[in-house]
């Protein structure tokens, strides 16, 4: 028989409902004996005995919230009746000590990637071209426009069929037939390609690089120059048009501070420099084809699970993310620290309540009094504006049992796993040191996968209870649904479903071990995720004004 119910931690005083539970029903678990007092869906959570106004509401072991009002045992926990309340934190308190799992399933695996002059390793290989400054977003879309058809990178938009197909109804006058018109053809991906060994050319245009404050420009010339790094890319393109605050000079000072030995190919062409329009995109379309030349050069060979970067994210979270597929992604983070590899964990917003667990687990003062300063800075400028972590849970995470940000951090936070932290980066920082890094960005899910591909994760896994088509233009983004509902409902979008940790048929180690296969694949360049096929090249660079 299916569990109904579950209780997180031995200190929590309320339930999770597994099952959509009707009041007057009678539940009982781990000694306690309790009677529905309304409809809790599942999801939700409920009290598991009487609280007072003001009284702590506990899940995952950590504060969540405070009581508004009396809730009665067996009553739902909603907007109404709590409401947002994290524990403070200071300075490291105590040293965590971690047990690593087991790792004999993988300790001789290797995946096939693109190695790179410094050593990194690609799960792809892409090449970019990107813009300064918006000034220049023109031109990369003529570029593109060149590039992408004709080289067979284009997948064709089988919904321009879709649409002549009605407006030839439309000229023969019969309206009815459109209504009836039964269209499923598959996207057809248009010529083969000519560059066998090159996954695609990336096209990325943003709306920053001049009229904002400095630091936006600094920050998104950091975030270019991490792209340009990233394993996965194999050389880029950059279009500048001269007078920007983004200037190639501060590109080329974060591109040093990235990667003092950086050898990949780069041209960088001025359009204020270079003449008319036309001279430039001749020149910058003649080299980025022979950079496609040498790229091609380059094949996948094996090499260790100690290459691999994985960045975890987190989007349209719900009441049972923090359970199943948060865990699980916390489980291959486990699996990659202890093979040697890199993981990083971002969405700041998203630690709130959990940081004095995340500091206890900092390997040194230094790198847990970095983490304190950054989402103490990052907590302070939100209420500068009004603002708060508090108000971070949207409209659809509340309505899937996320009442608080507390109580979607504490399960947003699962997905670090219990690995002690390597490293603390603030955003565009590069992650270099092999564990754990929490890297500093919005809770917006773009802003924040942006982020981490310019921080050097070479995969993503991004786990959602309400269906998210967030992808990336360059490091390909897993999917992985929280309930096996969503996974039936949404095909199309979810590569994974860990709803059978919800139903009991699976564990968190089970499905943990599954997920690290299925990367193995998709680094190596044997499938494509849901987001790849869906074309899903999600870019926005965060500008640091507030963004939660």
């Amino acid at each position: 028989m299916r569990q109904k119910v579950l209780q997180l931690h031995p200190d929590d005083n309320v339930l999770v409902a597994l099952t959509n539970l009707e009041a007057g029903e009678n539940i009982q678990y781990n000694g306690f004996h309790i009677t529905m007092k309304n409809d809790v869906p599942a999801k939700h959570k409920f009290s598991i005995y009487d609280l007072k106004p003001e009284e702590s509401v506990k899940m995952y072991g950590v504060l969540v919230g405070k009581a508004l009002s009396p809730i009665a045992s067996g009553a739902a926990l909603t907007t109404e009746n709590i409401k947002h309340s994290a524990s403070s934190f200071e300075a490291k308190t105590q040293t965590r000590e971690w047990t690593s799992p087991d790792i004999s399933r993988f300790k001789n695996r290797t995946f096939n990637g693109f190695h790179r002059p410094d050593g990194q390793v690609g799960t792809a290989n892409y090449w970019l071209v990107i813009p300064l400054v918006f000034c220049e977003n023109r031109n990369v879309n003529i570029i593109k426009d060149a590039f992408l058809e004709e080289l067979g990178f284009a997948k064709r938009n089988s919904y321009k069929d879709y649409v002549h197909e009605m407006a030839e109804l439309y000229k023969k006058g019969d309206t009815e037939a459109i209504s009836q018109l039964n269209f499923s053809e598959q996207l057809d991906k248009g010529k083969s390609k000519l560059f066998k060994n090159i996954d695609g050319i990336k096209f990325l245009t943003h709306e920053g690089g001049c009229g904002g404050i400095r630091q936006d420009s600094e920050m998104l010339c950091g975030l270019i120059a991490g792209y340009i790094n990233n394993p996965n890319v194999a050389g880029a393109t950059i279009l500048s048009l001269g007078c920007q605050n983004a200037q190639i000079s501060l590109l080329e000072e974060k591109l040093n501070k990235v990667n003092p030995d950086f050898k990949k190919p780069l041209y960088i062409l001025e359009q204020q420099k270079e003449g008319t329009e036309k001279e430039m995109l001749l020149k910058a379309i003649q080299q980025t084809f022979l950079g496609l030349v040498e790229a091609n050069k380059q094949e996948r060979k094996p090499t260790g699970l100690d290459k691999l970067v994985i960045g975890m994210e987190c989007g349209g979270s719900d009441g049972f993310s923090g359970i199943s597929a948060n865990p699980a992604v916390g489980q291959v983070s486990d699996l990659i620290v202890t093979l040697g590899g890199k993981t990083i964990l971002s969405e700041f917003p998203e630690l709130c309540g959990v940081e004095q667990e995340l500091i206890n687990r900092c390997k040194d003062d230094a790198t847990s009094e970095k983490f304190i300063h950054l989402m103490r800075a990052y907590a302070k400028s939100a209420e500068a504006v009004g603002s708060g972590f508090d108000m971070n849970p949207s409209p659809g995470n509340i309505k899937d049992g996320l009442i608080t940000d507390a109580m979607k951090s504490a399960g947003a936070a699962k997905k670090g796993g219990t690995s002690p932290v390597a490293d603390v980066l603030d955003y565009t920082e590069y992650a270099q040191k092999p564990g754990l890094n929490l890297l500093c960005t919005p809770g917006n899910d773009v802003e924040s996968t942006t982020g981490m591909a310019g921080s050097g994760a070479s995969i993503i896994l991004f786990t959602t209870g309400l269906g998210t088509p967030t992808g990336n233009p360059i490091t390909p983004v897993v999917k992985l649904s929280s309930n096996t509902s969503l996974a039936e409902r949404m095909p199309d979008i979810i590569d994974i479903d860990t709803g059978s940790i919800i139903s009991g048929e699976s564990t968190i180690e089970e499905l943990g071990a599954d997920i690290l296969d299925f990367i193995i694949e998709v680094a190596s360049g044997e499938r494509t995720t849901k987001a790849m096929d869906l074309g899903q090249d999600d870019f926005i660079p965060w500008k640091r004004g507030v963004s939660l």
